[in-house]
């Protein structure tokens, strides 16, 4: 049995869809482009021949929660672009098939979009694994790949031309967070990570920052994917008795982490995770549980970033939940993409690889997209969220928190 799925998303007038867009628009004369908000419809009907655009995202397998945001994004990007008139006044056509979190799968998925289906551009998976392998297809084929899903700053290190990235590489993750532990005297760190590529790139990074910043790695190791039992590995974190712990870990895995860290009464003054924590299933699944925990999030709704409110309540009227994270970074990467084409003025690849190489522009995320030489995010500002009850403020950075942390986190049998 096939166990690929395909949706396809095609708008072909401004009436289909009741949503607000986004508009992107020429700035000056050094070829920025901005997104602002404007009302749906502003661009006319779409006509003429579909451009396709192609994309795997993984919405079965272990990435299925965080894929599926990110696909919803990519849909609702879809019909907001031809409800204004579509990509160079031609209608949007969104081809994309579930890789089941499988790296192997995604490349194979990416030869067929290429060369079955015929499509015109691609947009980029979710998860580092996944992006690593099919980029090595997209360059093969002379594709650029906005990397939506994926910040595994590996991926830009095989001086590739065509991949380009959307927001902070992972070794950046927890940088403010640990700006946040020393400022507030602590000293020693836990770094857990499961194997896989964006964990240990995350784990890798923060280990190296906190070394920098003067703290000492008092633990650090990593676990199988999908593990089930994590108690031997936190009987001996408790051990050794860290101010910190950092988790590299995706959202089934930090709820893990956090539900035996409570029934192995492990105590720590600060407890992060990179990706599990940002995700409103996090707080959800373990209720007051997730009190105090702290995350690195590429985005939040509470941030003025320019059409930001728009977005959400586009995201929320269509699919009737809040979005998250990866749903802004699949959105940012449509706008990338619409704009780097309205630079472009055209639809030839190597036009719109040149237009992402130089391009800058505001997007829903925090910061810029720009990219250094080799396609690597340089402009994102990645935010640090905790969770306050069933909320999840911005506290840091300053310039950006709308709460003050609430530390240190008391311990378990206090609480």
């Amino acid at each position: 049995m096939n166990t690929r799925t395909r949706r396809s998303i095609l708008a072909g007038t401004p009436a289909a869809f009741g949503l607000a867009g986004l508009v992107l628009s020429a700035c000056g004369g050094d070829a920025r482009e901005t997104a602002s908000p404007a009302a749906p419809g502003t661009g006319g009907a779409a006509k003429g021949t579909p451009v396709k655009i192609g994309a795997s995202v993984s919405t079965t397998g272990s990435n299925g929660k965080i894929g599926q945001y990110q696909l919803e994004a990519y849909q609702l990007w879809a019909e907001q672009i031809n409800a204004r008139g579509g990509l160079l006044g031609r209608p949007v056509e969104m081809v994309i098939l579930d890789d089941q979190s499988d790296p192997t799968v995604g490349a194979k998925l990416y030869e067929k979009l290429i060369n079955e289906d015929k499509v015109d551009l691609v947009l980029g998976p979710n998860s580092s694994a996944v992006t690593q392998a099919v980029s090595t297809v997209t360059e093969k084929y002379k594709y650029p790949m906005l990397s939506a899903g994926a910040s595994a700053s590996d991926i830009w290190k095989r001086n590739y031309k065509y991949v380009f990235g959307v927001y902070s590489t992972a070794e950046t993750y927890f940088h403010g967070l640990i700006d946040f532990a020393k400022k507030n005297g602590l000293t020693t760190i836990a770094i857990i990570n499961e194997d896989t590529v964006f964990p240990k790139a995350t784990a890798a990074g923060t280990a190296e920052y906190a070394k920098k910043e003067g703290f000492r790695i008092v633990f650090q190791q990593q676990y199988p994917n999908k593990v089930t039992d994590l108690s031997p590995l936190i009987t001996k974190l408790k051990a050794s008795k860290p101010d910190v712990l950092v988790g590299g870990s995706y959202q089934p895995d930090a709820v893990l982490i956090t539900r035996q860290a409570k029934e192995l009464d492990f105590n720590v003054k600060m407890l992060a995770f990179s990706v599990g924590a940002a995700m409103p299933e996090f707080g959800e699944g373990l209720g007051k549980d997730a009190d105090f925990i702290y995350g690195p999030s590429m985005w939040e709704p509470s941030l003025k970033t320019k059409g930001n409110s728009e977005f959400e309540a586009s995201y929320k009227k269509k699919w009737n939940r809040d979005p998250d994270a990866h749903s802004a970074t699949g959105f940012a990467g449509g706008q990338i993409l619409e704009a780097a084409v309205l630079k472009a003025k055209s639809l030839d690849r190597e036009k719109i690889r040149e237009s992402l190489s130089t391009l800058e522009t505001d997007t829903v995320l925090p910061g810029k997209y720009k990219v250094d030489d080799t396609g690597a995010q340089l402009s994102h500002v990645p935010v640090v969220i905790q969770w306050q009850g069933k909320d999840k403020p911005v506290i840091g950075p300053d310039a950006m928190a709308n709460a003050k942390a609430k530390f240190p986190m008391p311990e378990w049998k206090s609480r």
